[in-house]
């Protein structure tokens, strides 16, 4: 049994490190492919691959063709709208990822860009607080129950939004539940999103959603870039002068939104994942994950059917 790791973005060297002896001491082959530059290295890394760690490398249609022995691949994260779930059904090739190995680690950079945002980026002019803030959640997952933690820290008033989850498991954990995605909006003078790229959600967070958010709000993006509807909050960023948005998830339309200096920032890369724990925790989670399949038939975090 071969399991490949194959990471365009390399893991820490601690987690590879603990993917490997996980993988050894189960009795499997261990192979590592990273910092590749050439799709044509992926598919050659995984002709003989029965089991398949990636990062935010795409798993798609023709690597599956090429992966006659491939069983199950594991997303090392949250998301994992990189692996065509359609392709690893059809291929028969059970699909996986981590949730909540890497929610600390981006709940902690919304904080990090938040402070640097209301200080008016360090730029040396007198800033604002956090504190009393009104925080919206949109989305109230790992990632969401650690932004609210954090906030409480702050002394900030939260409140949550998540369609999926029950109104009264969001006032549990002490935060207020809205009824509405609109109710969030209206009235909160943050929002941070945290929901995944899905065919409900793509381009949702667009002018008439965001053009509810009070004087002086703050839009603040560490989920996915394609919830955005880029062209329409620059139009609505180019109407309301009071506006900020935040990512760290650079757009299709940087250029764009460069022109709002003072109102937007994006880091290089996404950066959510980028600790050294994160990385860590999500590395040897999808080894374990991948022994306890073979060993056990455990499907729990399997995202295909």
């Amino acid at each position: 049994m071969k399991v490949l790791v194959a990471t365009e973005k390399p893991f820490a060297a601690a987690a590879v490190k603990g993917i490997k002896k996980i993988t050894e001491d189960a009795g499997y082959e261990f192979a590592l492919l990273e910092k590749y530059t050439d799709k044509s290295q992926l598919l050659d890394a995984v002709k003989d691959a029965d089991a398949l760690i990636i990062r935010s490398d795409k798993v798609d249609e023709e690597v599956f063709n090429a992966a006659k022995n491939l069983k199950i691949v594991v997303r090392a994260g949250a998301g994992y709208d990189n692996i065509d779930l359609s392709a690893a059904t059809s291929h028969g090739v059970v699909a996986e990822n981590t949730p909540g190995q890497n929610s600390n680690a981006v709940a902690e950079l919304v904080f990090g860009l938040l402070v640097y945002t209301v200080r008016n980026f360090y730029n040396g002019k007198a800033g604002s607080e956090l504190k009393g803030k009104r925080l919206g959640i949109l989305a109230f997952g790992n990632v969401g129950r650690n932004v609210a933690r954090i906030a409480k820290g702050f002394g900030m008033e939260v409140s949550a939004y998540d369609a999926y989850c029950p109104a009264d498991a969001i006032e549990k954990a002490g935060v207020h539940a809205c009824k509405s995605q609109d109710e969030l909006f209206k009235n909160n003078d943050i929002v941070s999103l945290h929901i995944p790229a899905t065919k409900d959600t793509i381009n949702s967070i667009d002018y008439k959603t965001v053009s509810q958010m009070p004087e002086n709000a703050i839009l603040i993006n560490t989920a996915r870039k394609e919830v955005i509807n880029e062209p329409e909050l620059i139009k609505l960023l180019g109407e309301r002068t009071d506006l900020k948005y935040i990512t760290d998830i650079k757009p299709d339309a940087d250029e764009e939104f460069k022109k709002f200096e003072g109102r937007y920032f994006s880091t290089p890369k996404k950066m959510g994942a980028q600790t050294a724990e994160a990385n860590i925790n999500a590395g040897v989670a999808a080894a374990n994950q991948i022994v306890a399949f073979f060993k056990d038939g455990d499907k729990k975090f399997q995202v295909n059917k």
